[in-house]
């Protein structure tokens, strides 16, 4: 699908009369008659009938799909063809102010006679104009790329086989499988539903989820609205395209794809309004035009100084429009954008996926990271280690060990009890066996459980089950109950979770013999010392009992959940992945504080934070669990959790609580989250990271990135960019701005000491080229320094003009302005006037001076010779370009009228960058000596 308009909120990105003119425009896309408007009204069989279609098997030809897709086209929603390339090219000739000052000055020329001048400055415009264009498109095809980067997917049943496609491959007519976390793919008429509601506020701005159903709406009883038309909010039996599923599943056949959707009708409305620009970009914006009121007063001065010296009204005005045009540094938002969404891309190859440009600027500024554990910082690969039962086994240190014979079988080992806990895994369970993949697929978990039936050499039992209802786990009853009929015609409740929810309500135990046995208060003591034994180890551990019902009627609910007879324990494996102890160690040591949040319990929770290289000095101190957390005040969780670095037994409610608690402390948090109860703590934080792959479409829209890999080292990946991203556009900026400032002063100081002007207009336009064009974009692709997390987290408050930038683009258009203005009087006091010669070294050895300037802006702190001279190839090749188009200048005939320069010798060349050089090897001993003072200082306060 395309862009998503709904990605935020529509009142965080406009002001009041914006967001009610958006909403206004929104619900007259809404009332637009379309498929969801005539399907809501017919029943499942007329609309099956309507679309020739199945509601068990879908479309019953491939051939039947592709002529739909030739018909409707594909399943996505795009933006309005933007206009011709040529068009945008020919429009920046007249929406630029200064480029119309310029073609007016040219015109003069010309009427006046001066032909070469009106030809030259011609062509400098189409050369300044391009340049612009040219970075314009590119920005724009960056920005098209990022929409991309996270497709949307979705269970197909077509033919009676289900896969997992993409979208934009649905046509009218197929059918499609939806549950709790699910973006909705298209349009569709359910026509099964359990427990149904969906997330429509990214497409009404209503809040309250919507009970669905597969029931349709009678027209008649909106026979008082415009046209009888059933609003939106009142089609309860259409999921709309977009929308997100918050509770039960579903099944439903796509009556709408594409711009022929609900969904569409609001995009095509929304295409029309330009998105709001990133805080970085409104800076930028800010900075340009206080540059530009600046730049303009002071050319203004250096016009009205000239005219009042006598000299030519012409000269002075098309060098002041000249020196707008490269002073004024327009370039910037755009740079900007192209170095953000480079950056954004960049990421995307090592497997983070930023939503929201906003986004990067906040990465470099992290400082607290709150990671769940399962799937995150361990590799979610579950594995059976450990079997225990009360019977059989008797006390802690006696366990079934499953992991040290992989290969052997445990047949021997199935007593009446272990045969039981065997049971209850198996069919309390809803992983599945993929025949397209050839393995099971689902919750890690139960794929774990269903997997170690094999050494026991037990099948799949589930077929032999009548399944009558289930009860899913979720973070706050810690369990998971399915109710069957078992082989022998008994109701039975099968129960799975945390050990101490079923050990609360578990009043006997299975014995030897399969029996049903009085628990004890001593029993309970073991299987809690057990419990304890097993997560000491690392191991995840879940309980099993069972419940014979004598009404197979009796409707279940989590308060039946009672007199349980509990049948064992299962610990199971789940280790750390190998990257993530290095990262963690990278985080410490740049200031981030990593939290580590789990639904384990304590022991399970310690041990793993251990081995993973997160601080634990005292588990008292370090570690908080949730029974403690709901009873603590957001104040008082702010005031302890400096030195909190595990939250066990935590719920997603809980995340809520951490992240409010860290940014009431002015903290900048990125948190973890994969599930649908995640989403709210992911869009509280500043930065919310879902998993790509075990994620859920709702963690995934609440988030700000995505890691496609699902590991935690990736986000040290993202934030390194993030930090490396904003100190190219430092760098950038630093190139840019002494630049203008020399070219500037260069101008202004010959104006008042009343000398001839060094630079004509077209040589200053030139410059602006370079300034603006390849040497300034590709400093914003330098390669990321991965010495960056050495330092701390940037603050958001700091701005991105700092002292240290000021003081060193200053020094540098210093060197720059000195160095000129040298070669331009001692070339002019030879013979006492300015000759094309003279303004020809002068103009080359700015020129050098700029591209000396750009080599040393590649990095603010190292040596040149440290980052490595052919690191940035895209660096390389811009510097050799503009000295080749240098050449070009002073070399060619052609290029000789229009810049008005002549050859140079070999030996002035050198001169000219023997000078020039100056500005480099300035900047290489200041970063040498910043080097050797900060070095001086680590050792002194080492000694401390």
């Amino acid at each position: 699908m395309g862009d998503n308009p709904f990605n935020t909120s529509i009142e965080d990105s406009a002001s009041d009369d914006e967001t009610r003119n958006m909403f206004r425009a929104t619900a007259e896309a809404l009332s637009k008659p379309n498929p969801s408007l005539e399907f809501c009204t017919l029943t499942v069989e007329e609309t099956l009938e309507r679309l020739d279609s199945n509601g068990k098997d879908g479309l019953s030809s491939l051939e039947e799909a592709s002529r739909r897709k030739l018909a409707h086209g594909p399943n996505e929603v795009v933006g309005e063809e933007s206009e011709p390339l040529w068009k945008k090219f020919l429009l920046n000739f007249v929406e630029d102010p200064l480029i119309l000052l310029l073609i007016g000055s040219a015109v003069v020329s010309f009427l006046m006679g001066n032909v070469d001048d009106a030809v030259s400055i011609t062509l400098a415009i189409v050369i300044v104009v391009t340049v612009g264009f040219v970075q314009e498109n590119r920005s724009e095809k960056s920005l098209e790329a990022l929409s991309k980067l996270v497709p949307a997917e979705c269970h197909l049943i077509r033919c009676g086989q289900e896969s997992h496609v993409l979208a934009v491959n649905l046509v009218p007519g197929d059918l499609v499988r939806f549950g709790i976390g699910d973006r909705i793919p298209a349009d569709l008429r359910i026509i099964e539903s359990v427990d149904l509601s969906i997330d429509e506020s990214n497409l009404t701005g209503e809040n309250e989820p919507v009970q669905k159903s597969s029931h349709h709406v009678s027209k008649e009883s909106f026979n008082d609205q415009p046209y009888s038309i059933v609003p939106t909010s009142d089609r309860t039996c259409i999921a709309y395209m977009g929308t997100l599923v918050r509770e039960g599943h579903g099944k439903g056949i796509v009556v709408g794809t594409g711009r022929n959707t609900s969904f569409g009708s609001v995009f095509e409305m929304m295409s029309s309004i330009e998105k709001p620009k990133t805080p970085l970009q409104l800076a930028m914006d800010k900075l340009g035009k206080d540059l530009s009121l600046m730049s303009f007063v002071l050319i203004g001065i250096i016009c009205l100084i000239g005219i009042i010296q006598g000299r030519s009204w012409l000269d002075m005005f098309q060098i002041s429009v000249s020196l707008a045009v490269a002073a004024i540094p327009e370039g910037l938002p755009i740079i900007v954008t192209v170095t953000l969404a480079l950056g954004v891309l960049r990421m995307a190859k090592r497997k983070a996926i930023v939503r929201r440009l906003p986004s990067v600027e906040t990465l470099g500024s992290v400082n607290v990271i709150c990671s769940d554990k399962t799937g995150t910082l361990t590799s979610n690969h579950m594995t059976v280690s450990r079997i225990w039962c009360l019977a059989s086994m008797e006390n802690k240190s006696n366990m079934l060990v499953l992991d040290k014979n992989k290969s052997g079988s445990f047949r021997n080992y199935l007593t009446d009890d272990v045969r039981a806990i065997l049971a209850i895994s198996n069919v309390c369970n809803n992983a599945s066996f993929s025949q397209e993949h050839g393995k099971y697929m689902g919750n890690p978990t139960d794929i774990a459980l269903l997997e170690q039936l094999s050494k026991f050499d037990i099948k799949d039992v589930r077929a032999d089950y009548k399944k009558l209802q289930e009860i899913p786990f979720n973070s706050k009853r810690k369990f998971m109950a399915t109710k069957v009929v078992d082989p022998e015609g008994k109701c039975v409740v099968y129960v799975k979770g945390a050990y101490e929810k079923l050990l609360a309500n578990s009043t006997h135990f299975v014995n030897q013999k399969g029996k049903a046995e009085q628990l004890t208060d001593s029993h309970k003591e073991t299987i809690n010392d057990t419990a304890n034994a097993l997560a000491s180890n690392g191991l995840r551990t879940l309980a099993f009992g069972k419940l014979e019902l004598r009404d197979a009627s009796e409707k279940l609910d989590e308060g039946s959940i009672t007199g349980l007879t509990f049948a064992g324990l299962i610990g199971m494996s789940d280790p750390p992945r190998p990257t993530v102890k290095p990262a963690v160690e990278q985080l410490l040591q740049g200031g981030v504080h990593v939290i580590m949040i789990t639904g384990d319990s304590e022991n399970t929770a310690v041990n793993i934070a251990r081995r993973i290289g997160i601080p634990v000095m005292n588990p008292e101190f370090s570690v908080l669990t949730g029974d403690k957390l709901d009873n603590m005040s957001d104040d008082d969780l702010a005031n302890v959790i400096d030195h909190v670095n595990i939250f066990a037994r935590a719920t997603p409610e809980h995340k809520l609580n951490i992240v409010r608690a860290l940014r009431k402390r002015g903290d900048i948090v990125a948190m973890t989250g994969d599930g649908v109860n995640d989403a709210p703590a992911l869009k509280l934080a500043d930065i919310g990271v879902s998993m790509g792959k075990m994620g859920t479409d709702v963690a995934k829209e609440a988030s700000d990135m995505v890691l496609t890999d699902d590991d935690f080292s990736t986000i040290l990946t993202a934030i390194e960019e993030g930090k490396g991203i904003f100190n190219n556009i430092q760098n950038f900026l630093t190139f840019q701005l002494s630049t203008s400032v020399a070219a500037l002063s260069l101008v202004a100081l010959s104006t008042a000491l009343k000398l001839p002007n060094p630079l004509n207009a077209m040589q200053i336009l030139w410059i602006n080229i370079l300034m603006d064009g390849p040497p300034a974009q590709s400093l914003g692709v330098e390669p990321v320094d991965h010495e960056v997390m050495k330092k701390p987290p940037r603050k958001r408050t700091d701005r991105i003009l700092t002292k240290f930038v000021l003081k060193r683009l200053l020094i540098s258009a210093a060197f720059i302005i000195v160095g000129t203005v040298y070669v331009f009087v001692g070339e002019m006091t030879e013979d006492n006037q300015v000759t094309a010669r003279d303004t020809t070294m002068t103009f080359t050895c700015f020129v050098f001076f700029d591209m000396f300037n750009a080599l040393a802006c590649r990095h603010a702190t190292k040596s040149i010779f440290e980052v490595g001279i052919f690191a940035n190839k895209m660096f390389n090749y811009a510097v050799g370009l503009s000295l080749l188009g240098q050449m070009c200048a002073i070399y060619i005939p052609f290029f000789q009228r229009i810049f008005k320069t002549e050859s140079l010798s070999l030996g002035d060349l050198i001169y000219l960058l023997t000078i020039s050089s100056s500005v480099f090897i300035a900047d290489e001993v200041r970063k040498w000596w910043s080097r050797r003072f900060s070095s001086l200082d680590s050792l002194r306060y080492s000694n401390v």
